[in-house]
């Protein structure tokens, strides 16, 4: 019998608006759904000041000892801001990793609260009722499993909801990608799998921890809809967001995005990104910046100038302060939070132990003013 070819597949690569500014109205007609308006652009443009200004402060903040690390987000605004835009606030969930901060802002998460996380603080991970974000993920990988179980209750329930995670190249090397993709789309969930391509798994590369010519196509062997996109265009990374929110609420099942994108920075303020990374690289990719692209568009459609952009810079530094007063000047926790943050409804034997500060061997029939004698 003659070979023949059992399976073919290509991955699209998506780019709309180049280095310079230069728009391709092909790809993203005035008008039409999944793209952006002027209007939009100019405000994600001035989310990303915002988040590029916390940033550099969230990083004096580390080196004067006043916050623990911070993984800055510095060059990968566009993919967080593009993605999230296109999710509905309050409908749809954002299951993050820890480079997405101004897509978690944009859905109603409170700037402090990334803050609080870094610093130490626990009560950085309480998300206020109605954010429909869950907590910044440390682990590599976990996210997308819980991502995935979401998506599958919100199919089950017959609810009109998505489910996007994030995650970076080095956690498709993971075994928990591999389990949440399986399930994923052999359930059919509506789920986006968003991997923000930053090029480097800490101090690894790409190439050396994966021989993926792709990450897009690993979600091939899965039957996901798999496509690649320039991850520091705003115009595409919306365009295939949009397209697989779409597709995932028609019952299309689940999307694995590839966004190639760069972390300008560091790993984390911990992390010293010179002992391992190229220099000519960082400066390459520097010419690339997702808001040196976006300002180009807007300045030469109009939108904006140099007297915009100061205005714009003495705001993002007035927010960026209102989110440290906010996160050094709270309050320090009550001793009772860590039991009453547990539990919807906290068991007996744990109430005794709250009320007596003892275990509850220890604390059986003991009162609590006879504990702090």
């Amino acid at each position: 019998m003659p070979i023949r070819t059992a399976y073919k597949a290509q991955i699209d690569y998506i780019s709309i608006l180049d280095e310079d500014g230069n728009f391709d109205d092909k790809l993203a007609p005035a008008g039409k759904e999944g793209t952006l308006t002027d209007e939009q652009v100019v405000f994600l443009y001035e989310r990303m000041v915002e988040c590029r200004t916390l940033d550099e402060i969230a990083f004096k903040l580390q080196r004067s000892g006043r916050m623990y690390t911070y993984p800055q987000n510095k060059g990968q605004e566009a993919a967080a801001l593009g993605s999230g835009f296109a999710l509905r606030k309050g409908v749809d969930t954002l299951v993050p990793c820890y480079r997405e901060n101004a897509a978690l802002f944009l859905h109603g998460l409170p700037p402090e609260l990334i803050f609080l996380h870094w610093m130490g603080d626990e009560r950085g991970n309480i998300i206020p009722p109605g954010v429909n974000v869950t907590p910044i993920a440390i682990p590599i990988g976990t996210q997308m499993l819980h991502a995935t179980g979401m998506a599958w209750a919100y199919k089950m329930r017959k609810d009109d909801r998505v489910a996007i995670t994030y995650f970076g190249d080095g956690a498709t090397s993971e075994g928990d990608f591999h389990e949440a993709m399986n399930f994923a789309t052999t359930f059919s969930v509506p789920c986006i799998f968003f991997c923000q391509n930053n090029q480097w798994a800490i101090s690894v590369p790409r190439e050396t921890q994966t021989n993926s010519e792709t990450i897009a196509q690993k979600g091939i062997a899965y039957g996901a809809h798999c496509v690649q996109v320039d991850g520091n265009d705003l115009f595409a990374v919306y365009k295939a967001t949009f397209e697989a929110r779409e597709r995932a609420r028609k019952g299309g099942g689940p999307t694995l995005i590839e966004a190639i994108t760069y972390r300008l920075g560091d790993h984390t303020t911990a992390d010293d990104a010179r002992r391992y990374r190229d220099s000519a690289e960082v400066e390459a990719w520097q010419r690339r910046d997702p808001m040196i692209r976006t300002r180009r568009y807007i300045e030469k459609k109009g939108l904006w100038n140099d007297a915009k952009q100061s205005a714009m810079e003495e705001r993002g530094r007035a927010f960026a302060n209102d989110v440290v007063r906010k996160s050094e000047g709270l309050a320090k926790p009550d001793r009772n939070e860590m039991f009453d943050s547990m539990f919807a409804q906290l068991p007996p034997e744990l109430q005794r132990q709250r009320d007596t500060w003892a275990t509850h061997s220890l604390g059986q029939g003991i009162g609590a003013e006879q504990l702090q004698r």
